[in-house]
């Protein structure tokens, strides 16, 4: 059953007389999950605006207009400032739910911030919150997404889960957000708006992965890429952090989150930067911290161009070849 209808948003967005609802969102599984939490309790028709999970200047693509309203989720609100004030200034009316570093949160009486930097925190949670917990399944999935396991366990707790039905909303979760790296769509198994479309035709996560054709194709392309994987070795290693370097490749680029997760879930002591060389010459790059001291991600990848996150776990867009000794040197200072 449809929970709710969307339109798609691919370019620019424009409009003239009528009132215009946006939804815009990250394209991995906190974004996916605390948007589809909202619209269950709010439903509307809503214009998309996502991309994959490092393409998170989405503000800039609307152009809204006096009495519109805005839906921001799990995109930086720093990397967004501008337009975020521009519209704004235009009478718009924004709702802004996120856990990455914000940088100064403007005063505006049209917008309603929710921001949290705390590291057990996601998007999804802060929805959750917000909803006082009547989609928490929701929420759940969207903590396992975000590599958050004993938050999702905590949240999961008053719904007196199986161990099994929990291992299959954490399954579920990390498929989602598995689907949101890449460099371009063709990267990925579904275009981030896509697959919100199948997520949105479900009230029950359950009955989405008893149901849905695309949690096998999901669970199908991330096992073969797992298995492309399996023969990796680190380019530096210390006791304090290792820093893998994936080839240039789809599978890579996919994987790149996952990886990164799993190590950090394997070597709790230590800090993981995984690298994936980009088509375009240079490395696109994930950081986790350790998940015994969950900090100093953010702060790492602040010092290089394009860098940033939260402080669990960061990335830089685009870090030069020519930069990546420093980069090596700076994770082991860190860590």
């Amino acid at each position: 059953m449809r929970a709710h209808g969307v339109r798609l948003g691919t370019e620019t967005l424009d409009h003239s007389s009528r009132v215009t609802y946006y939804d815009i969102f990250n394209g991995d599984a906190d974004g996916l999950c605390a948007l589809h939490q909202l619209r269950l309790a709010e439903p509307r028709e809503a214009v998309l605006v996502t991309g994959l999970k490092r393409e998170v200047r989405l503000v800039e693509k609307v152009r809204a207009q006096s009495g519109d309203e805005l839906t921001v989720l799990d995109v930086s609100m720093q990397d967004n400032s501008e337009a975020l004030l521009r519209l704004l200034a235009r009478g718009a009316r924004c709702q802004y739910f996120d856990h990455h570093f914000p940088g100064d949160i403007p005063s505006h009486p049209n917008l309603h911030a929710v921001i949290d930097t705390s590291p057990d925190v996601c998007t999804g949670l802060l929805v959750d919150r917000y909803l006082r917990g009547i989609f928490r399944p929701w929420a759940v999935v969207a903590a396992f997404g975000d590599n958050l396991d004993e938050t999702a366990r905590i949240a999961a707790a008053p719904l007196q889960l199986s161990t099994q039905g929990i291992d299959r909303l954490a399954e579920l979760g990390r498929l989602l957000n598995y689907n949101g790296y890449g460099d371009a769509l063709d990267d990925v198994v579904f275009p981030p708006a896509t697959l919100y479309g199948v997520v949105s035709r479900y009230r029950d996560p359950f009955t989405l992965i008893e149901e849905e054709s695309a949690f096998g194709a999901l669970r199908q392309s991330h096992a073969d890429d797992l298995a492309r994987a399996a023969a990796l070795k680190p380019l530096s290693e210390t006791d304090g952090g290792a820093v893998y370097v994936l080839p240039n490749a789809a599978w890579s680029r996919r994987l790149s989150g996952t990886i990164a997760n799993n190590l950090a879930r394997t070597h709790r002591e230590r800090a993981h930067a995984v690298l994936v060389t980009r088509r375009d010459g240079g490395y696109t790059v994930s950081v986790r911290a350790p998940r015994a001291r969950p900090i100093g991600a953010d702060t790492l990848c602040r010092q290089f161009a394009t860098g940033g996150g939260r402080a669990a776990a960061a990335g830089i867009n685009l870090l030069d070849e020519s930069a990546l000794d420093r980069f090596v040197a700076e994770f082991q200072r860190a860590f």
